[in-house]
């Protein structure tokens, strides 16, 4: 397969860990420059819009700017510093461990060779925490390890001076959040990188003289004075999609459709296979070789060919196998009001310029997911979830659309997963409602064939 560099064109990556693409191995190093609309955050006491500029006074704002960034061209960079912030991490964050099968999910250092510092966690979540390192500096996978890493798996274990001052520069950061924090992960790489390889020792006056984007809004919510509890925001979700009964009703979907990526020059067909409560496994059959994603209710796999991935399959753990849940628990949501523990309201947003429902809930390990819903039309726009790494809190956000109704339910027929790096886009075109699904479907996915 042929892969098409632009480095002119603005980056729309598409990948994180658990929406496996193209890997690093065809990224020789090489970052891309690009102008990029961020989007708009304005902040007015604890209530944040976002959407287009407006003319209105707000007592503090942040607005999205127009400005140069660098953006990698592949940022899947599970191996950047081949070092995890795992036992001595400040945020408490789950491990996991055995998936349904029994079968123990290999460590880091089982896996990658070099991990000198910090060891014991599963390789999906090293990969993750290699993500964060890379977004945090704006830097990909070879700009860290060694150029022939980008061909050969076994050279990202090649030992060189900026992997030895990353063990340094996190060892530091972990020091400081024990020293002045009591442990807490307040203090993180992006804190001063903020995306860039050198921190700034000094403002910039383009930046104090001009508006500037907002951070992810990422922390968790207390209940909002005078907004109506989540129990009645979702009882209208429910409502909006058919009412309680029908959405019951709807125990499993086939569908086909199309499956893009950050760095795909075309679409590639979608198989899904979805059934109540909580099974899913879609299927993308691209030029690589399939990808694979599969929740059998209790644990989560990915397989993808070599040129993707480390490993044949990847087991999801922790507080991202709590995040699939939650979104396979979307395609069937009956049972919404159970995904979450401690629900809460926030004060109203705006997402693509229409007023939403924000509300919060908790994961059975501790993550947080925030759930935006249409005021006008009470269905769901938008998933983000919070997980805590080694080294700093990860966000997934999944943004829902073009909802039509199968077997009287409204389901979104497109939805877009954004990750730290990356973005990945799935299309249905084709869905048949109450089929009989065979529970291999949803089995321990075999290795992908190329």
């Amino acid at each position: 397969m042929q892969i098409i560099y632009k480095p002119s064109r603005p980056s729309t990556r598409t990948s994180f860990p658990l929406y496996l693409r193209k890997s690093v191995r065809g990224s020789f190093g090489r970052r891309l420059t690009g102008d990029e609309s961020v989007p708009i955050i304005a902040f007015t006491n604890n209530h944040y819009e976002e959407g287009t500029p407006s003319t209105g006074s707000l007592q503090l704002v942040a607005i999205g700017r127009r400005r140069r960034m660098k953006y990698p061209k592949y940022l899947l960079a599970f191996t950047v510093c081949n070092v995890v912030l795992a036992g001595s991490a400040a945020t408490p964050y789950v491990i996991g461990s055995q998936d349904t099968t029994g079968q123990r999910s290999p460590m880091a250092e089982e896996v990658f060779k070099n991990v000198q510092i910090l060891k014991g966690i599963p390789v999906d979540q090293f990969m993750s925490t290699m993500g964060f390192f890379s977004a945090s500096l704006g830097l990909n996978c070879t700009d860290c390890h060694v150029e022939e890493s980008a061909s050969n798996w076994t050279r990202y274990a090649d030992d060189n001076a900026r992997k030895q001052m990353a063990r340094r520069m996190m060892l530091m950061v972990n020091s400081i959040n024990k020293t002045n924090f009591a442990g807490r992960q307040v203090v993180t790489c992006n804190t001063c990188h903020r995306g860039n390889p050198r921190p700034n020792v000094m403002p910039s006056l383009d930046l104090l003289y001009s508006s500037v984007s907002g951070d992810e809004p990422g922390d968790p919510i207390q209940q909002a004075s005078g907004q109506p509890p989540a129990d009645q925001i979702l009882d209208r979700y429910l409502q909006a999609l058919g009412g309680l009964q029908r959405v019951a009703a709807l125990t499993s979907v086939t569908a086909k459709g199309n499956y893009m990526a950050y760095d795909d020059v075309e679409k590639s067909p979608l198989e899904m296979y979805a059934r109540a409560p909580g099974h899913r496994m879609i299927i993308s059959h691209s030029h690589s070789g399939d990808i694979t994603w599969t929740f059998d209710g209790r644990s989560a796999w990915i397989a993808a060919p070599a040129t993707d991935k480390p490993v044949p399959v990847l087991d999801i753990t922790g507080q991202d196998l709590d995040g699939v849940k939650l979104e396979s628990e979307v395609s069937f949501p009956a049972r919404i009001k159970q995904a979450l523990t401690n629900w809460r309201t926030g004060f109203p947003t705006l997402i693509n310029g229409r007023e939403t429902n924000i509300v919060q809930g908790t994961t059975a390990n501790g993550g947080t997911a925030t759930l935006c819903f249409d005021v006008e039309t009470g269905l769901l726009v938008r998933l983000v979830r919070f997980s805590n790494s080694p080294v700093g809190r990860l966000v997934t956000r999944v943004d829902y659309s073009d909802y039509r109704e199968v077997a009287g339910v409204k389901m979104p027929f497109k939805w877009t997963v954004t990750w730290l790096d990356g973005r990945s886009t799935y299309e249905l075109m084709s869905v048949q409602p109450n089929v009989a699904i065979d529970t291999s479907r949803f089995a321990k996915p075999a290795p992908s064939r190329q």
